[in-house]
């Protein structure tokens, strides 16, 4: 017979059931609290916050910047799916749209405006500068004589409003990059070697100019910082560069020759009264106006700049300067090659096509002058070259004093040589300085060409980044003939690159930012307050 007390036990046990229910549950927490799972930060420094953008390269990558958009995009789907997340209609909450109150938007104002317009008045007057020392308008006319000094003291101006507004802004004297703290060294060096020189008035007068343009440079890695600051920059240089063409290109035409007849003699002086300088010089911006060409939507503008490009080309022609036409080679067949990656053999036979067009095309006497070797100029250069090298070899660490080679000439003239000119002028470790001076903006502006190579959105960086890349490597081939370590011309091409690094990163930052705040808080729905 069965056992009540066993009946009354199997009557009261628990079912087991066959499953659990399962139901949608919403994330309560923030992600950030899940241990399993962290948000690297990835802030953008601002000089709102005075944060130092110093840091400014550092901001991110294209792969985080997919990883959090990825993120995003997921736990976006996710609170979609959880009926609890979503808010009600009417609240007694403020009033918010996209996750952000009026009150976030309107304190971030201020912020943006001064990323976007910071150091607008040091920007001006990089700008005028440049125009003072690219055009030197009192060498046109007797009538602007007075304006002869005029840049030096627009750098001082310029100097002396940059840094409060920079440490007000940053809370300190400059960013940091690598080009930077490269540039800071040579001119170390370039003290260094002023107590050891056989003319040390010399040398501290060739110290003075050359610290003038690490100054300028620095001013523009920090004030140069967006998009259309570099580009206002480049259209004041190229509209120079342009002009001086022009005047190039009418002294040949003309018969208007220097140097024993032979070379056109230059509209103005200063940086461009030589002709291998200003063929220099005419190289390291074709590049730059062909990539402004490409990444410009605007017909017309693509129109003129090509118009420009083609000018140029016949600037570095009448220039007759065989340095020029090396470097200019070399440039268009840098840029050729990285714009056209899936048909570089067809770009190889159209570039080598078009150099004997232009050889053919080029103007009489030009082809005698590339193919002469043996001439009086071209033996004093390698006369000079060695002369520098063996200068070197006896003088390997402090050099003989920065702007003193010219006395250890054997024809009292430079050495014709930029890397050769600091080696002997400042020492070995100096030249390999100079050197990493120009290979890192050319590594980081082929990492920005690698991350920009397949967004549409930024397709513009991707063309400037090339034309950099192709202008850096004309001036390295280009100097090899020059004596112009010490003068403008790198260190605005450097300066270039800095800036177009520096727009990149922040843009990415940006995204990254608004990326990682969709991640912590997804979009709302527009919330109305309920009122009694």
């Amino acid at each position: 017979m069965l056992d009540a007390s066993v009946f009354v036990r199997m009557t009261t046990k628990q079912p087991i059931p066959d499953y659990e229910p399962l139901k949608r549950t919403a994330r309560k927490a923030p992600v950030d609290s899940d241990p399993g799972f962290r948000v690297q930060p990835f802030e953008q420094s601002s000089p709102g916050e005075k944060a130092s953008d110093g840091d400014w390269a550092s901001l991110g990558s294209r792969d985080r910047l997919h990883q959090l958009r990825r993120e995003a995009a997921e736990h976006q789907r996710s609170d979609e799916l959880s009926p609890e997340s979503k808010p009600p209609l009417v609240s007694n909450s403020p009033v918010e749209v996209e996750g952000r109150s009026k009150a976030a938007v309107q304190d971030k104002r201020p912020e943006n405006w001064i990323l976007r317009n910071g150091h607008s008045v040091s920007f001006a007057g990089v700008v005028l500068f440049t125009v003072l020392v690219f055009f030197r308008p009192y060498e046109w006319t007797p009538s602007l004589m007075w304006l002869s000094s005029s840049a030096f003291w627009v750098a001082i101006v310029t100097v002396a409003i940059f840094i409060p507004t920079q440490l007000g802004l940053e809370n300190t004297i400059t960013a940091r990059p690598r080009e930077v703290n490269l540039a800071l060294l040579l001119l170390l060096a370039g003290i260094l070697s002023i107590p050891l020189a056989l003319d040390p008035g010399k040398a501290f007068a060739g110290l003075t100019d050359f610290f003038k343009v690490i100054t300028i440079f620095v001013v523009m890695v920090n004030v140069v910082r967006s998009e259309k600051r570099l580009k206002i920059l480049w259209a004041v240089v190229i509209i120079a560069s342009c002009v001086l063409s022009i005047g190039a290109v009418n002294d040949y035409r003309t018969g208007k020759l220097a140097l024993m007849g032979v070379r056109i003699q230059g509209v103005i002086g200063g940086l461009f009264d030589n002709p291998n300088d200003l063929a220099l010089h005419l190289v390291t911006m074709i590049p730059i106006a062909l990539a402004m060409m490409l990444s410009s939507r605007n017909p017309l503008s693509k129109i003129i700049l090509l118009a420009c490009t083609i000018l140029l080309l016949c600037g570095v022609v009448a220039t007759f300067s065989r340095g020029g036409f090396l470097g200019l080679v070399c440039a268009s067949g840098v840029f050729m090659w990285k714009i056209a990656k899936k048909s570089r053999l067809f770009v190889a036979m159209a570039g080598s096509l078009g150099l004997i067009v232009f050889m053919v095309a080029a103007p009489g006497g030009y082809g005698n002058r590339l193919s002469t070797t043996g001439d009086d100029s071209a033996v004093a250069r390698y006369d000079d070259l060695k002369r520098s090298v063996f200068i070197t070899s006896r003088h390997p660490i402090l050099g003989v004093g920065i702007n003193n080679y010219i006395l250890y000439s054997n024809s009292n003239k430079a050495s014709h040589n930029a890397y050769t000119q600091v080696a002997s002028e400042m020492g070995i470790a100096a030249a390999a300085v100079y050197i990493l001076f120009m290979i890192f903006p050319l590594k980081g502006l082929r990492k920005l060409e690698r991350e920009t190579s397949g967004e549409k959105d930024r397709r513009r960086l991707y063309y400037l980044s090339i034309g950099l890349q192709a202008s850096l490597v004309g001036y390295m081939v280009s100097s090899f003939f020059a004596s112009v370590a010490y003068v403008w011309y790198v260190y605005y091409l450097v300066a270039y690159s800095i800036a177009l690094r520096r727009i990149y990163a922040v843009s990415i930052a940006k995204e990254a930012k608004e990326a990682r705040t969709d991640l912590v808080e997804p979009p709302r729905r527009l919330v109305l307050t309920a009122t009694d």
